[in-house]
């Protein structure tokens, strides 16, 4: 049979389609015309808004391993009520390890999801003295900062939030620990780019500041995402960030003269 002419062109000559394999932007150099922040930047203008931050550890690491467990998808004053439950009800971690689930389950149940969380402590706690021998995890202050992010990361249901808090406010590591406010403000200033998530958002933003700032960088962004940068009609017009933030337009209400509530939340979730 005949065949025409035509030769069809080699797969390599193949334009991809528009977007494939386009690797994330990690930190936007410019949004619709407007050159966001840098961290050092953002970190400078809070300070100057919020005052200084001083870094006193309220837990040893294990005892906020498990209070960041409990914290988690409920708020502050549930977490605490739960946690002092708890340690009132359980002197030591071993009593916690070796306490019948279900009433363990029972004691916490003032920090909601305590099915879930019950056995995750319980596990996580077991996984630790396994590895160690005790329930002292202090040594990880002498690791390498990532060497002790992984180690906690092996931990059953650790992830890198809790790993930022254990390892920033208890241990006084440079970890960045990202929760829902800090995610937000961090997109609407294109400290991370778009499509990053909230995983890889806390390497990124630990990355993009002196690590002595760390700490402080976390507190600042959760204090400015609860009193300014809310999710819901956020106060652009009374944020010290507003000149350079790319959603700002977006997000701003002419005329509104709302004040944010003083205050520095210095608290981890």
């Amino acid at each position: 049979m005949a065949t025409s002419g035509a030769q069809p062109k080699p797969s390599a000559q193949r334009r991809p389609k528009s977007g494939a394999r386009r690797r994330k932007v990690l930190q936007p150099r410019s949004v619709r015309g407007i050159v966001p922040y840098t961290s050092e930047v953002v970190f400078d203008l809070l300070a100057d808004d919020l005052g200084v931050v001083e870094h006193r550890p309220r837990l040893d690491g294990t005892s906020e391993l498990v209070w960041t467990i409990l914290s988690q998808h409920t708020s502050d004053l549930n977490a605490g009520r739960a946690y002092d439950a708890l340690v009132a009800r359980f002197p030591t971690w071993q009593e916690v390890v070796d306490a019948p689930t279900d009433l363990l389950t029972a004691t916490i149940r003032h920090g909601g999801l305590a099915q879930q969380k019950a056995p995750r402590i319980q596990a996580v706690l077991s996984s630790v003295l396994e590895r160690v021998g005790d329930y002292d995890i202090s040594f990880l202050a002498e690791m390498p900062l990532a060497e002790a992010k992984t180690w906690l990361q092996s931990l059953p249901g650790v992830g890198p939030k809790t790993t930022g808090v254990v390892l920033s406010f208890a241990l006084g590591m440079p970890a960045m620990a990202v929760d829902t406010h800090i995610f937000r403000v961090s997109h609407r200033l294109s400290l991370i780019g778009p499509k990053i998530t909230a995983d890889e958002a806390h390497d990124i933003l630990e990355g993009s500041i002196a690590p002595e700032r760390v700490f402080a960088f976390h507190v600042y962004l959760i204090t400015h995402g609860r009193r300014v940068c809310k999710a819901l009609k956020p106060l652009c017009n009374a944020c010290v960030l507003s000149e350079r933030c790319p959603a700002r337009e977006s997000l701003a209400v002419v005329g509104d003269d709302r004040k944010p509530a003083p205050g520095l939340a210095a608290k981890p979730l």
